[in-house]
């Protein structure tokens, strides 16, 4: 089956009293619209047409990194679901195939439910995702007969007998792409809002003798963001959905209320997750590593057995090889860390690479920015830099070499050799009382004393 995806994402989220697009708010450190995307994708869609309409720019500069191969269609006028639908026709001309719609403020869409969807498609020739409701409110209802669909009433236009269906429209339909425009292209806007209903083509489809059919689906996939009040408890759904689903798959979380995940976190079975850690976006963890209490990580790969934290923190472009040791207030950024490397304390490390079992000393830096451009710094296997160095870039230590404690290293250092760079001590016997009696007086002819 050819699939094609009709995301909807041109709302302007006024609720959400932002300049930012509704789908562009974070979910899980990801653009709410990266969530239908991914979900969407798991269908292996041939095409993906999103519409976008307030903040278009924007949310085609976020849908190039969140799929490159998705197309951007306008909605310059904003006058319903059905209008928002009809501004993909161009886009899907000649396309062959089954279109599905989704919504980019609508996150937790699950695979299994779109796939449940398109296999009704069997047995009907529109089908619509319906979910029962705890609390009906104001959503549209669905009006059935049997396993048939007869229609779908929104609130304002619902009678009192059919406000009492407790089964709810998501808005979700999938269609032979070229039924689906057919449809929507007669849909009119003789409603109590004057909008341009998608719900309309279900009537329409059965007067033409079309099937019509609904799958159902939990309530809590269905949830539409619409404010900040409704985002933050997204929030709390996605971390708590995340936080199981690696347990179950095989993660020690040793306080799991207290770890935050992205959308595209990866943790291998056998990791060992320890209380206050924060994964951004672009993190890879491999099995048997233990990434400890109060660190924080983004677009860093984590090699198996390897050590991070506490208090560390992993920026993006750091990759630790397996059995790596990163300790106490640790900084890499864009760096290579060896198997069986250790960069332990109160360091920096940033547009490095680290050989293999080289070990990093307490509070050494590699002075990376000259204030215009950044430089490497390369270090070799079985390197041992002593506490408080500064590697000045571009330079390189070869393997086996050491450096001194305290050394400023501004040359590159052979394999094998010693690095010593730095003044010579020089004591002055009692000038540090002297000194300490000169302040002293200063100090108390300033107070008047």
């Amino acid at each position: 089956m050819t699939i094609a995806l009709v995301i909807l994402a041109a709302g302007k989220g006024t609720r959400m009293n932002s300049d930012l697009p509704k789908v562009l708010h974070p979910l899980g450190q990801a653009p709410m619209l990266a969530h239908a995307v991914a979900a969407g994708r798991a269908l292996e869609p041939a095409r993906v047409i999103v519409v976008a309409g307030h903040g278009a720019d924007a949310v085609g500069a976020a849908l190039a990194e969140i799929d490159d191969e998705a197309q951007v269609v306008l909605q310059t006028e904003q006058l319903g679901t059905a209008h928002a639908v009809a501004q993909a026709r161009d886009a899907l001309a000649g396309f062959d195939g089954d279109a599905v719609v989704l919504y980019g403020d609508t996150p937790f869409i699950r695979a299994e439910t779109l796939d449940r969807m398109l296999a009704a498609r069997a047995q009907a020739d529109v089908v619509v995702l319906g979910f029962h409701a705890a609390d009906p409110a104001r959503y549209g209802r669905l009006v059935t007969d049997g396993d048939a669909l007869l229609r779908i009433v929104e609130y304002k236009d619902a009678t009192d007998q059919e406000r009492a269906i407790s089964l709810c429209n998501s808005g979700l339909v999938a269609a032979r792409s070229e039924v689906l425009f057919d449809l929507v292209g007669a849909v009119g806007n003789d409603n109590a809002a004057g909008e341009y209903y998608l719900t309309d083509i279900v009537e329409l489809a059965r007067a033409r003798g079309l099937r019509t059919g609904f799958v159902t689906c939990d309530e809590t996939e269905t949830l539409g963001i619409n404010s900040r009040a409704e985002l933050a408890r997204a929030e709390a759904i996605f971390q708590a959905r995340a936080r199981a689903d690696h347990m179950e798959n095989g993660v020690t979380l040793m306080a799991p209320d207290t770890v935050h995940f992205a959308l595209d976190t990866v943790i291998g079975r056998d990791a060992v997750v320890e209380p206050n850690v924060v994964f951004g976006p672009g993190v890879s963890v491999e099995s048997g590593a233990t990434i400890r209490a109060f660190s924080h990580l983004e677009g860093a790969h984590v090699g198996q057995g390897a050590v991070v934290g506490p208090y560390a923190r992993l920026r993006p472009g750091t990759e630790l090889g397996n059995d790596a040791r990163i300790g106490n207030f640790v900084e890499i950024k864009a760096a290579q860390i060896g198997e069986g490397a250790k960069v332990n304390h109160l360091s920096y490390i940033g547009d490095a690479t680290v050989g293999d079992a080289s070990n990093i000393g307490a509070g050494t830096i590699t002075c990376n920015y000259d204030g215009v451009m950044k430089h490497e710094t390369h270090i070799g296997a079985h390197v041992f830099i002593g506490s408080n160095t500064m590697l000045v870039a571009p330079v390189t230590i070869g393997d086996e070499a050491m450096t001194a404690t305290g050394a400023v290293v501004t040359r590159n250092v052979e394999a094998g050799a010693l690095a010593i760079g730095r003044a010579e001590v020089v004591n002055k016997p009692g000038a540090a009382r002297k000194l300490m009696d000169m302040l002293r007086a200063r100090k108390a002819k300033r107070e008047g004393k």
